[in-house]
């Protein structure tokens, strides 16, 4: 850190090890390992910094929805999600700029997948099939799944 026109300047210094944050990567993104689900407090926490996209600790607060947690607990969420692979940070000075690791669509893949193998017999007919029994679908949101089911099967015939 120096000091240039009253103002204190420091360099960025890497948010981890590249060994640390390759491993991981390759922990996410590796299909044989499980993610680790969220949990409540951590998914609200995710949600946050999903919808910011980046941001620092006082950002993130800021953006939370009332009634907002404490500080302190927010930050304590961040470290275990920074543990567990999902969140990253880079160092400026003794702030750090917090960015998701993983993306919304894929803990949502992955996190759907985890439940159609548990409760569906990694079916996701059976998923779909219990659905259309058990919700009360109007005619036009099954009109919109079978247009959407038409074009999966038109991609996959490509």
């Amino acid at each position: 850190m120096y000091i240039q026109n009253n103002l204190y300047i420091c360099s960025v210094k890497p948010l981890e090890t590249e060994v640390k944050m390759a491993r991981k990567k390759e922990i996410i993104e590796d299909n044989s390992i499980r993610m680790k689900e969220l949990t409540k407090a951590e998914e609200q926490v995710m949600q946050v910094i999903w919808n910011i996209g980046q941001g620092f600790a006082n950002e993130i607060m800021a953006a939370y929805p009332d009634p907002k947690p404490a500080y302190n607990t927010v930050l304590s969420i961040i470290k275990i999600l920074e543990n567990k692979g999902f969140v990253k940070h880079e160092t400026f000075c003794r702030a750090h700029r917090y960015s998701p690791a993983i993306s919304k669509e894929e803990y949502s893949h992955r996190y759907l997948g985890s439940v159609v193998e548990r409760y569906f017999n990694n079916s996701y007919l059976d998923l779909v099939s219990a659905f259309a029994r058990k919700e009360n679908f109007s005619v036009e949101e099954l009109e919109e799944m079978r247009k959407a089911i038409d074009e999966a099967i038109a991609s996959e015939r490509k």
